[in-house]
């Protein structure tokens, strides 16, 4: 089954906070992920950069960390996600107004956009997704995790991150436990929490 973009949130079967990000792709599948300290980006592979030009959607930070608070989405509304939660605007509000604010992304596919937020600090985690026909953002309560994709599951599903370090974390979306059976991986991201945020990827 092809999901498209897929991300979850939540906390880990250990009880930490994390999220993750999968790029399934069968239009640009040549992106890989670049990590930073603080911040994840989807960019072209070598070779490839010219596909910016044909999709202005393809390349974005995917993952932010602001104030300790993670982000994760499928587009460039990480920023501005980011963004209205360094201003002190709430999770709750900060994700639902970004996603009504930039709506569904106006491609040839209508792709929906995706989020989450972690705040490991008095946990609190939201989930979101706006489409050409509805928006939602869903809490996350604590001890739990959903995930969410642009095509298929565009309702928040239960699911469990068995997982330990953020390595862990992007290879388990990338294609283990119920992501196996999803077609089309690129590349991913997690970020999973203990003293603090540490980010990996999967190209």
């Amino acid at each position: 089954m092809y999901l498209g973009r897929i991300l979850a949130v939540g906390m880990s079967k250990e009880n930490k906070p994390f999220l993750a990000y999968r790029v399934s792709s069968r239009s640009f599948p040549n992106r890989r992920v670049k990590v930073s300290r603080e911040i994840a980006s989807i960019i072209p592979k070598k070779g490839y950069e010219k596909d910016i030009f044909e999709n202005p959607y393809i390349s974005y930070n995917c993952l932010k960390i602001i104030d300790n608070i993670a982000v994760i989405t499928n587009g460039s509304h990480t920023d501005v996600i980011a963004d209205k939660i360094n201003s002190k605007m709430n999770l709750k509000d900060a994700l639902t107004l970004s996603l009504f604010t930039m709506d569904y992304e106006k491609d040839d596919y209508n792709t929906p956009r995706i989020a989450g937020v972690v705040n490991p600090d008095d946990y609190e985690a939201y989930i979101g997704i706006v489409t050409n026909a509805k928006i939602l953002v869903e809490k996350i309560e604590y001890g739990t995790s959903k995930f969410i994709s642009t095509y298929e599951q565009q309702t928040p599903s239960q699911t469990e991150f068995p997982v330990e370090t953020s390595k862990d974390v992007a290879e388990f979306i990338f294609d283990k436990g119920e992501f196996k059976d999803f077609t089309n991986p690129v590349s991913s991201v997690g970020a999973i929490y203990t003293d603090e945020w540490t980010i990996d990827s999967i190209n």
